[in-house]
């Protein structure tokens, strides 16, 4: 590498070097294959950016589980969460207080 490329352009080579030897259907289906990955990375990322976006919006808790519909680990009381109607007196950690 040449003191004046930069640091782009080697990057460029390196991928050059590694396509070059394949023929050229397996180059394009290559370049297509990591641009389908880029594309489809933007676009998970853009629906959970709005997925977060309505939760705020409407008032729900803004979980990544819950957000996303996986309801296990340590969050996820299941069957034995406390009815939504049921108010707890005392504060957390003082039952009876």
């Amino acid at each position: 590498m040449s003191a004046g490329m930069s640091v782009a352009s080697a990057k460029g080579q390196i991928f050059e070097a590694l396509l070059g030897f394949l023929p050229d259907w397996v180059q394009v289906a290559v370049i297509a294959l990591v641009l389908l990955a880029v594309v489809a990375s933007w676009v998970v990322k853009l629906k959970r950016k709005l997925a977060h976006r309505r939760a705020v919006r409407a008032g729900r808790p803004v979980h990544a589980a819950a957000q996303y519909g996986q309801r296990r680990g340590a969050d996820y009381l299941g069957p034995y969460a406390p009815p939504q109607g049921q108010r707890q007196g005392g504060g957390a950690g003082h039952p009876g207080a």
